[in-house]
């Protein structure tokens, strides 16, 4: 019997990748923002443990 992919597997993979890419580009933003603002945020937002 031939061995068969796991899709589902891949796909949650793919998605966290996305979710943790988009979260890292959102905080980039804001550093920009603040910095701009001249306001410098002291604590940033704690990152959910998976």
């Amino acid at each position: 019997m031939a061995i068969r992919k796991n899709y589902s597997f891949e796909k949650r993979q793919k998605e966290l990748a996305k979710k943790k890419k988009k979260e890292e580009k959102r905080q980039r933003k804001l550093e920009k923002q603040n910095k701009d603002s001249g306001e410098e945020e002291t604590s940033p937002e704690p990152e959910p443990d998976n």
